[in-house]
């Protein structure tokens, strides 16, 4: 058999540079409008529940884009999906701030087309570097890449917020985005190497002469990975948090204040993006913090035991259900303390974000990983946050009709609709330590494929020895 396709140990840590800068960009695409909301909901003249729909339509396109851009990862060329991704959503983006008020329903359209260029790069993206690296080498990158979730989140609050001030117009923050996307398109054609699926466990060859198999045979065998699917399900309920907390806490912070004395209502001037600029810097530090956390938690405890990963998500999510809590409860009371738990909270959330991508790419065979990862996202968005921001929204809306015409009503009012986000977030703990119990099995299932693709009896008899295991240990870049 001819030698595996191996990169320099240079060119992957390049090749990964790029890809976390260009995940840095995504996330701050996903975010920048919540962080412009209010100036956003004064032009276009909507209330709490349309504007809850724009992240609700970002999202119904990303997860609809999904499942199409994770079959055509799986069997042609990575790098020219990712390329595309970033040309579409950058158009979208750049178009997207020339709309006039009279045409809303134009800007919602735009929103879902970024949301379908960022399918793309989500489903992708983290495949590629599974391929890049192995083991704790894979555990230490995918941490690096995730941290760029929270960052990227947060910049976007902060670049939306700022660019709105300094230029007394939100647009300029759409038409600066661009920019930034150009020169991650050239990065990534320039520096990305396009690498066959299964590179890293160095059967490259043999996930290219195995038999291909159809997308319905790899949903099926997905379907019967119980680590997978429960995996899934705790991250949908934590896509659900995140959703809602991530579209609407700037919003809440800002009424806080209102209601506190602390700041003038927003009616005919320039929004305030102090609330955006500290919601912002929160989400980026917590995020680093936690992310490393995370990674470093599940390196060390997985030497002691095998199914830390699961365990150390699912600790992190019960206790991040009372701090939420806590951080809505104690808004109406005393700021500080609720800065301090909704730090707490969004800091315990980051400590899932590389742990899950691993758990993903430990179960999954290596053929699959693209349709898997595709899948995720798919459920994560549609019964996470495709609907939460549009559902918190909506009940805020609701409570808000049925009470006094005030200031405080309209806060209660978001404050109670968040309460949902507690609960959703226990459900998700109990998923993981589902997940921990099929764990070792499925990892073992995972490793099989190392004499090329599992045939179906294989797959229905859920036989769990583990044959045929890979010889290389060690990472293809070393």
């Amino acid at each position: 058999m001819a030698a595996s396709w191996s990169p320099p140990r240079w060119r992957a840590y390049l090749a990964a540079a790029v890809l976390c800068y260009v995940n840095l960009l995504n996330y701050m695409n996903w975010f920048i409008i919540p962080g412009v909301l209010l100036d956003i909901q004064k032009y276009f003249h909507i209330s709490d529940s349309h504007a809850g729909l724009l992240q609700t339509v970002f999202i119904s396109c990303l997860l609809v884009s999904a499942p199409v851009f994770g079959y055509l990862g799986d069997r042609y060329s990575r790098k020219a999906i990712l390329s595309s991704g970033i040309l579409l959503w950058s158009g979208a983006g750049l178009s997207s701030s020339f709309i006039s008020y009279q045409y809303s329903w134009l800007f919602f359209l735009s929103r879902g087309i970024v949301g379908t260029g960022a399918a793309s790069y989500s489903t992708i993206a983290p495949t590629v570097l599974g391929d890049l690296f192995v083991k704790d080498q894979r555990t230490c990158a995918l941490a690096v890449f995730y941290i760029f979730i929270p960052v990227g989140s947060g910049l976007g609050y902060v670049l939306g917020s700022t660019v709105a001030e300094l230029t007394g117009n939100w647009r300029w923050a759409l038409r600066i985005m661009p920019c930034l996307d150009a020169v991650a398109l050239a990065l990534l054609i320039l520096l990305v190497p396009d690498i066959p699926q299964g590179a890293a466990e160095k059967q490259g060859e043999a996930a290219v002469r195995a038999p291909r198999s159809s997308w319905c045979e790899d949903v099926r065998y997905l379907g019967r990975n119980w680590s997978f699917v429960f995996s899934t399900l705790g991250v949908t309920a934590i896509a659900f948090v995140t959703g809602a907390l991530g579209f609407w806490a700037p919003k809440f912070l800002f009424e806080a204040r209102v209601v506190h004395g602390l700041q003038l209502p927003c009616f005919l001037e320039q929004c305030h993006s102090q609330d955006s600029l500290i919601f912002g810097a929160l989400t980026v530090a917590t995020g680093i913090i936690g992310v490393m956390l995370g990674a470093e938690a599940s390196r060390r405890y997985k030497k002691v035991n095998p199914r830390a990963e699961p365990l150390i998500c699912a600790s992190s999510l019960f206790a991040t259900a009372p701090c939420l809590y806590l951080a809505l409860i104690l808004a109406s009371r005393t700021l500080l303390a609720s800065y301090v738990f909704l730090a707490l909270g969004e800091l315990l959330l980051s400590c899932n974000w590389a742990v899950v991508a691993d758990i993903l790419l430990s179960v999954v065979v290596p053929r699959c990983r693209g349709t898997a990862e595709a899948l995720q996202i798919t459920v994560a968005h549609v019964l996470g946050d495709a609907g939460s921001p549009y559902l918190t929204g909506l009940i805020s809306s609701a409570l808000q009709a049925q009470r006094p015409n005030s200031y405080l009503q309209h806060f209660l009012s978001l404050q109670h609709s968040f309460l949902c986000c507690t609960f959703a977030i226990v459900l998700g703990g109990g998923c993981f330590l589902l997940t921990a119990l099929h764990l070792e099995r499925d990892q073992a299932q995972a490793r099989q494929s190392g004499k090329g693709t599992l045939d179906n009896k294989d797959e229905a008899s859920g036989n769990t020895e583990s044959q045929g295991l890979l010889p290389g240990a060690s990472s293809p870049i070393e």
